[in-house]
């Protein structure tokens, strides 16, 4: 047995530790010991410390009856304390000193001493806990090795004739494998060589190893392989395969069954459980995957999926010395090499795309996963190959570890690492596949070059089984008039060449349509001409206006007919900088997008950097929450002057163009804020000032706001996050990130009627405003113009044009009436069913 010392300066941090560790272990069999703090003062009171002799003593008291005792210290003197502790004990038990995170080196190390390893794999344990939290900060050869963490060297494991059982199991529990399941997984491994896998071609850890287990990622739905060895495999495996089975005691939802490997039988599931697969795995005809549809219109084809990722590099390949410079030169080549294809791809792309594929080429050409790669190379003698992946993977760990928008960013990392790689082995990149005939490209996810790569090509339509209506995929496939539905489960077991009906629109995908199906989705696949004018049936005037990122979006809206720039993103002018664009560079890209537009209104929005889009410039590299940080105007806090610059640049540009410019400011969240930000523009020589509402604080302030602003416009991507305190690039959450949540159609509606009362414009900006379903109910909120991607136009003017003003408010109250985002849809379809006479 292994006993554990935890030393901390506050004695209730060491007892709030240990009481979360305990947690792990249900049957016990550790002994831990708290040595915290430094006495109580006169009144009681506790004084925070460490006492050496308190140390010292707890690690004689288990000497007694253990084989070797690991020290964990919070930070500062606790390590001075333990070293000194170690010289004043009076046993002889063999005693380590962690460099471990406190609070989760605690848990894995109790985890670790309750499933009976040895004191090196504990230690081994500990060290390693902070992997599956920050994406493991020391090198990635430092991280424990598997023998470690099976509490002994490779000898010790079964021999591979040895009884070996194998199943595939599901995550069933809603939080996937966090700390406790993953504890109860390395408790029922004991004894065990354990190992588990996540399919399709995931990452492996051994069961014995708490960090290795959360470091996988798993997520409800997600399948793994579990292979079990040794003298007790069938038994082994049956605990574990019923601790998925009862979803860790967390409770479970429904998930089709999975098959067994290897000969063994999967368990069973029950019988209320959904199967949407045929006797080989794959789904079957007929079934309907319902997902969220994210870019609208539907669209009939055969599938074909995404190539697979290329295979991990062979660890175990050594280079000499003598060849470790050729290594490092081909690295840096092929970074070379990939950033110059990825700059091809931007420079024929525009818009979110452009920006997007810019990052991806920027990480290409990080110095930093270059220079580690080449050390990995250099000092370890890893080959090219092998040296890029395990700098990628620490990589993306770290991004994973963060959470949030910061996780979406992993499968960029995980996109430029293959690039980079195939560029070293000189091999075919995996990706979208090419083909003469029209197809529905499935995948799990896509990386934002696959994406943007899709443009001019065969493929009509994307479905992945992740993502959410904020992310990469979505943005560029709508811009390209893709249909999509994203998080559609299973959707990769739907067969190569099966034709599945794609509805954008409801966010479902059938497989094996009837020819009729077919012939509908071909009929309205055709495209729908804009003619210049938005107005609803009875003659009331609705503007429809383009969303653009630069001079080439601006050429596109105006071709489309686009009746103005109701959203103008000034960001493009300030990527793959290091320093922020000068007042001539400004003013020159400005004019550029003014021109596309002569007479007519084009609506600025001023520098949104920060959160997902930071810049190095203007945004700091610590902020722990950026979506709730300094983003949008709040940069004008640290940066006065980049805004002051580009409001002159902005009044330069105006006066040298014919456009009717006005100008908005981002994240205004008080009424300060956006009567500074309008003394601003005026000063710089802009008359007509306004905001985005993104924040409910906007909202319900409208009424105030409007007595200073000329004009609001509706940003509601960021108004549905806030107000669902939902982050919009999570694909978990992508059912509360839905402008038809009530709660934020009725902050809509508080701003409309704030509006309707000033006698002012009420803009929509957000993906929202190129919705054909919902753009009846905005107006109906008090929306006097709606603005969108290009290709959205003549779908909304359609949609518009068949309801009256009267059908409009009766949709909006409708659905603001409505208790969820589901029910408001059902509620306005109808409503205006109705009004067609249906």
């Amino acid at each position: 047995m292994i006993g554990i010392v935890a030393v901390s300066h506050s004695a209730r941090l060491g007892e709030a530790a240990l009481e979360l560790a305990l947690q792990m272990v249900q049957g016990g069999g550790v002994r831990v010991q708290v040595a915290a703090g430094a006495g109580v003062d006169a009144d009681g009171a506790p004084i925070l410390g460490t006492d050496a002799v308190a140390v010292a003593t707890a690690i004689d008291e288990l000497a007694a009856d253990c084989d070797g005792v690991l020290v964990l210290m919070d930070l500062g003197s606790a390590v001075l304390s333990a070293e000194l502790a170690v010289e004043l004990r009076t046993s002889d038990v063999p005693v380590r000193l962690a460099p471990a995170p406190f609070v989760e080196g605690l848990l894995a190390a109790v985890v670790a001493a309750a499933a009976g390893n040895g004191l090196d794999a504990v230690a081994a344990e500990a060290s390693a806990a902070l992997a599956a939290k920050t994406g493991q900060l020391a090198p990635v050869d430092e991280a424990p090795t598997e023998s470690d963490a099976q509490g002994g060297p490779a000898t010790d494991r079964p021999a591979e004739g040895e009884a070996t059982a194998r199943a595939t199991v599901r995550v069933r529990n809603p939080q996937g494998l966090h700390a406790r399941p993953a504890a109860l997984i390395a408790e029922a491994s004991a004894g065990a060589d354990v190992r588990l896998r996540r399919l399709p071609a995931g990452p492996e850890a051994t069961g014995a190893s708490l960090s290795r287990l959360l470091i996988l990622g798993a997520r409800q739905g997600d399948e793994l392989e579990l292979t079990v060895r040794g003298g007790d495999a069938r038994g082994v495996l049956d605990r574990l395969v019923a601790l998925f089975d009862d979803g860790f005691g967390e409770g479970t939802e429904p998930l089709a069954p999975v098959k067994a490997r290897g000969g063994e039988t999967a368990p069973a599931v029950s019988q209320d459980v959904p199967d949407h697969t045929d006797g080989a795995g794959e789904v079957a005809a007929g079934t309907v995957l319902r997902g969220r549809g994210v870019s609208p219109g539907r669209v009939a084809a055969p599938v074909v999926h995404l190539a697979p990722a290329l295979p991990e590099p062979d660890a175990d390949v050594l280079v000499p010395p003598s060849e470790r410079e050729a290594e490092v030169s081909a690295i840096e080549w092929a970074a070379v090499a990939v950033a110059d294809q990825l700059r091809g791809r931007t420079a024929e792309a525009t818009g979110e795309a452009k920006a997007i594929l810019d990052a991806s080429r920027l990480l290409a050409s990080d110095p930093e996963l270059v220079s580690e790669a080449t050390a990995l190379v250099r000092e370890k003698g890893r080959t090219a190959a092998r040296a890029v992946w395990e700098t990628a993977t620490a990589h993306e760990r770290g991004l994973a570890a963060l959470g949030g928008r910061m996780a979406e960013r992993a499968a960029d990392i995980r996109d430029v690492r293959d690039r980079i790689i195939a560029e070293i082995l000189e091999v075919d990149m995996p990706g979208v596949p090419e083909r003469e005939e029209p197809f529905v490209l499935v995948a799990v996810d896509l990386a934002p070059a696959d994406t943007a790569a899709l443009a001019g090509g065969r493929c009509v339509a994307l479905v992945t089984e992740q993502g959410g209506p904020t992310s990469h995929t979505a943005i560029i496939a709508r811009s390209l008039g893709l249909p999509a539905v994203v998080g559609a489960s299973e959707a990769t077991r739907i067969p190569v060449g099966a034709v599945v009906l794609v509805d954008g629109d409801r966010g479902t995908v059938e497989v094996d349509p009837s020819p009729e199906r077919v012939a509908e989705a071909a009929a309205a696949a055709e495209p729908v001409v804009f003619d210049g004018t938005g107005s609803l049936r009875d003659g009331h005037r609705v503007a429809l206006l383009a969303n653009v990122g630069g001079a080439p979006d601006a050429a596109v809206a105006a071709a489309a007919h686009a009746e103005g720039i109701g959203l103008f993103r000034t960001e493009f002018c300030f990527l793959d900088r290091t320093d922020a664009p000068s007042v001539d560079e400004q003013t020159a890209a400005y004019r550029a997008v003014l021109a596309a537009f002569p007479g007519r209104k084009v609506v600025v929005r001023t520098l949104d950097a920060g959160s997902d889009k930071p810049l190095p410039f203007a945004n700091a590299e610590d902020e722990e929450n950026p979506a709730l940080g300094v983003r949008g105007l709040r940069i004008a806090r640290r940066r006065p002057e980049l805004l002051r610059d580009q409001l002159k640049a902005l009044a330069a540009a105006a006066e040298a163009e014919s456009a009717l410019v006005e100008v908005m400011a981002p994240m205004v969240a008080t009424v300060d804020e956006a009567r500074e930000f309008a003394a601003e523009a005026h000063a710089a020589g802009l008359e007509r000032v306004g905001i985005m509402i993104e924040t409910p604080a906007a909202a319900l302030l409208a009424a105030q706001l409007f007595e200073i602003v000329d004009f609001v416009s509706l940003g509601t991507n960021d108004l549905a996050q806030y107000t669902m305190a939902a982050d919009r690039l999570l694909s978990d959450l992508g059912d509360l990130n839905d402008p038809w949540q009530p709660a934020v159609l009725r902050l809509i509606g508080e701003v409309g009627a704030a509006g309707r009362a000033a006698g002012k414009p009420v803009g929509v900006c957000g993906e929202a405003g190129g919705d054909p379903a919902l753009a009846p109910v905005l107006v109906g909120l008090g929306a006097t113009s709606l603005s969108m991607t290009p290709r959205s136009l003549g779908r909304v003017a359609e949609a518009l044009a068949a309801v009256s003003e009267e059908d409009c408010r009766r949709a909006a109250e409708v659905a603001c009436n409505a208790s969820t985002a589901a029910d408001a849809r059902v509620a306005v379809g109808a409503v205006l069913r109705e009004t067609h006479g249906h």
